[in-house]
């Protein structure tokens, strides 16, 4: 399939990171070596049930590393709304961009990255990467294995759509199994709820037919089943695909340097 597969990866301590309050540094650029090309900027789109700060351990490490990061607060209203928000973030940053997804935040950079000549890399972390005309919902029912639906909270907003979030004390065992349950318990009070409209929403892009692409998945994802995740990955020709074994869809979490690992492969790919 022109791709390396890699199956598991070095066993980590589950060190989370996010506990430490970090600087999501959406303006703040590295000081690069004189004379060196410049890094990448590497983009990350938390996804439902989620938020920016999901991604600080991976921050730490991209920033050591003398990566520009910007950590993007995706809206979870609408999957064109969405994406139309990701595109204005985009165009307020100068040169190449790395595009990160972790669940739904995959289908988001898949439309925002369509047409644009600055993105040159995406990477799916637990994440959707529909066709067009798919949706992540039908996406995730495609294979058999999610749990999520008995955990929902419904919350009616009045226009015949809803807010859905995880129920707190279904939180960790459904979206966080490998996490501390201090931790967990946190993550689960930041949560933002997701539109039911986000889910249902068909895409009207697929940017990885055009960008190469790289993948991580956690084999032990109760929200998108692990078939449907191999799927998508085989399907867009993915560069590399990483599988964690034992991770949960919290996997930038709970594996914040493999993740991390992944993106700045991904990110030495650029030219």
């Amino acid at each position: 399939m022109g791709k390396l597969k890699r199956f598991g990866v070095l066993a980590a301590a589950a060190v989370f990171a996010s506990a430490v309050i970090l600087p999501l540094a959406a303006s703040a650029t590295p000081m690069a070596d004189a004379g060196a090309k410049p890094k990448p900027t590497i983009v990350l789109v938390h996804g439902a049930f989620a938020e920016s700060a999901s991604w600080n351990g991976v921050i730490a490490r991209l920033q050591k590393k003398g990566y520009p990061v910007v950590a993007a607060a995706n809206p979870l209203r609408s999957l064109e709304g969405d994406i139309n928000y990701l595109r204005q973030v985009l165009a307020g940053i100068h040169g190449p961009i790395v595009l990160v997804g972790h669940s739904y935040g995959g289908a988001v950079i898949s439309g925002a990255a369509a047409g644009n000549s600055q993105v040159k890399a995406l990477a799916y972390i637990a994440a959707f990467a529909p066709e067009k005309g798919e949706s992540a919902l039908e996406l995730s029912n495609k294979f058999p294995g999610s749990t999520l639906g008995p955990t929902l909270n419904s919350n009616p907003l009045g226009d015949g759509s809803n807010d859905l979030s995880i129920k707190p004390d279904k939180f960790r065992a459904q979206f966080a199994a490998d996490v501390s349950r201090d931790e967990a318990a946190l993550a689960a009070a930041t949560q933002r709820p997701v539109r039911d409209v986000a889910l249902t929403q068909k895409a009207t892009e697929a940017a990885w037919h055009n960008l190469p692409s790289w993948f991580l998945i956690p084999t032990a994802d109760k929200n998108i089943p692990l078939a449907a995740q191999q799927f998508m990955a085989e399907r867009a020709n993915a560069r590399d695909v990483v599988e964690i074994r034992g991770a949960s869809h919290s996997v930038a979490v709970s594996r914040p340097l493999e993740t991390a690992d992944l993106i700045i492969e991904a990110a030495k790919s650029v030219r």
